[in-house]
């Protein structure tokens, strides 16, 4: 907690700026010149949030921020950014950081409201699967391609059942019960790659085979309808499925109509262990989330209260009683809901891979042909280190060696060499833009500095004065003898907390006053008038 605080301090006391061609030099440590811009900038981030006058003074914020660049370059000069636990931070931060530039922002819009779009409906569709083997390579995925076609062919052109096709040459189990009969689903029941497909295929008509990380299906979009939105019942389960059982929820049934509480009855007689002490009550959902009787009864129920009469499905009997109705809501209240949903699922990748194929565009890619003659050598993961030094691709002026594309592929087996050649590309393109967003993204530039010397300065104070008032207790001692004028408790132990937090702010000071020794500080002081004056008028 501690860290988190500091850190947020910290970002809003530091700065990073790009120095403009009239920007005047308004204080110099050692060799280094700050600009009065990079002080403005940092002044009035802070200056909103000040309430007393002594906080808006200008020479004194002037003073806080020279103590802070002291503070920093001394981290450096400690080596402190050579860390593991640096690099692996600051690691971490900057894949933050750069994931909103990965993305085509218009696009990802337009996705979030296409996925809207399609919450208002659902549709009915079968499939067939056929899987991708384990370990599975283009040969492989050509042959499946092949069958899975030669399946549509005999649907459409020969008129055979596609239910039928799907009981005998489905490789999804359910298929030979539902004949590939998946029911209503709207948006986010499936992975993208499939309710893509199922959605822009038409009522009636079997669509071209797709690909999903399961292999390749052809979907038949059996009838579409309006969304149902979600319901969440409540529910009485009698799992014994005989004559007894039968009775058993008859007897519930009769219970219910003589007026007793449906809360009660799930209590005493639901075999469902994990809703019957709370009355049966299920989690809302929508349509394919549940067994066909059970949404079908759910789904008929028309106000809070209501309930159903017994039914059956393979899990016993069951009744439900009408908790609440949750219609499909506006784009506004929704909005923020999909975003997240949109950037769980596959369709984000559609907003990230629009980004690459700028950037491929943007970009001088090339291969040297040379180079690439490894890709067709069978021991490729095995070739030595130093054999492997030729430049295998350019992107503008940053060479990438074999070395590196070996490097990619070692734990990669289980996709094909010209894929993983490709996927590499994609990869180093996208490792080039983000090293260079700090030439290209001012904001960029600026939050990621700000988060580099933060941290530094967190371990720095971490070594100088906050463990060391924490853990010297001979030098807190020495400060309370010395300082005990101040204090009415004489018992240190009584306000240990308050001496401590004294003791830091003293060995504070003392550094502060060790670092000015020991650099040279020279502040331009026409320039602080004027920052001085420019602030009075201000006001």
């Amino acid at each position: 907690m501690k860290k988190v605080l500091f850190l947020v301090s910290i970002l809003l006391v530091s700065g990073y700026s790009f120095a403009q061609k009239k920007d005047k030099t308004l204080v110099t440590i050692n060799d280094q010149k700050v600009k009065v811009s990079e002080f403005k900038r940092v002044f009035e981030k802070n200056l909103s949030s000040i309430e007393s006058e002594e906080g808006k003074d200008v020479a004194k914020n002037l003073d806080l921020f020279i103590n802070y660049k002291l503070k920093v370059d001394e981290a450096y000069r400690l080596k402190l950014d050579t860390s593991r636990s640096y690099k692996r931070e600051i690691e971490t931060y900057k894949n933050q950081l750069t994931a909103p530039y990965l993305q085509d922002k218009k696009f990802l819009e337009k996705l979030i409201k296409d996925a809207y779009d399609r919450t208002k409906t659902e549709i009915r569709a079968s499939h067939i699967l056929v899987r991708f083997p384990a370990n599975y390579t283009s040969g492989d995925t050509l042959a499946i391609y092949k069958k899975i076609m030669n399946l549509r062919d005999s649907i459409v052109n020969h008129d055979v059942d596609f239910s039928e096709m799907a009981r005998k040459y489905s490789d999804d189990r359910s298929a030979k019960t539902n004949g590939g009969d998946l029911g209503y689903f709207g948006a986010f029941k499936m992975v993208f790659d499939f309710e893509d497909a199922a959605f822009k295929t038409k009522i009636g008509e079997v669509s071209m085979p797709f690909k999903t990380r399961f292999g390749y299906h052809i979907v038949k979009k059996v009838a579409e309808r309006p969304s149902k939105g979600e319901v969440q019942v409540a529910h009485i389960l009698i799992t014994d499925k005989t004559e007894t059982g039968k009775k058993k929820i008859d007897t519930v049934y009769r219970k219910l109509i003589a007026g007793e509480s449906f809360k009660e009855l799930a209590k005493k007689y639901s075999n469902d262990v994990n809703t019957k002490n709370k009355g049966g009550r299920l989690s809302k959902f929508g349509s394919g989330r549940m067994v066909k009787p059970f949404e079908i009864a759910a789904f008929s129920l028309e106000n809070k209260g209501d309930y159903s009469k017994p039914f059956e499905t393979r899990f016993g009997w069951h009744i439900l009683q009408l908790y609440k109705k949750y219609p499909v809501e506006s784009f506004e209240k929704t909005k923020a809901g999909i975003r997240t949903k949109v950037k769980r699922s596959g369709r984000a990748k559609l907003s990230d891979n629009a980004v690459l194929n700028k950037l491929k565009k943007q970009y001088k890619i090339v291969e040297f042909e040379d180079a690439k003659s490894i890709l067709k050598r069978k021991d490729i993961r095995g070739i030595p280190k130093d054999s492997l030094q030729a430049i295998l691709i350019s992107i503008n002026e940053k060479e990438i060696k074999q070395e590196a594309f070996v490097l990619y592929i070692r734990n990669r087996r289980n996709k094909s060499i010209p894929f993983l050649f490709n996927a590499f590309i994609d990869y180093q393109v996208l490792e080039y833009f983000k090293e260079n967003l700090v030439h290209t993204e001012p904001e960029y530039a600026t939050s990621l500095q700000e988060y580099k010397d933060g941290i530094l300065l967190f371990e720095l104070m971490n070594k100088k004065i906050w463990d060391k008032s924490s853990k010297d207790t001979l030098g807190l001692q020495t400060y309370f003898d010395k300082n005990m004028a101040k204090y009415s408790e004489k018992d240190l132990s009584k306000i240990r907390g308050k001496v401590i937090s004294d003791y830091q702010n003293y060995l504070e000071k003392s550094w502060i006053a060790e670092l000015k020794k020991k650099n040279a500080v020279k502040v331009n002081k026409r320039e602080l008038k004027k920052l001085i004056k420019y602030y009075r008028k201000e006001e």
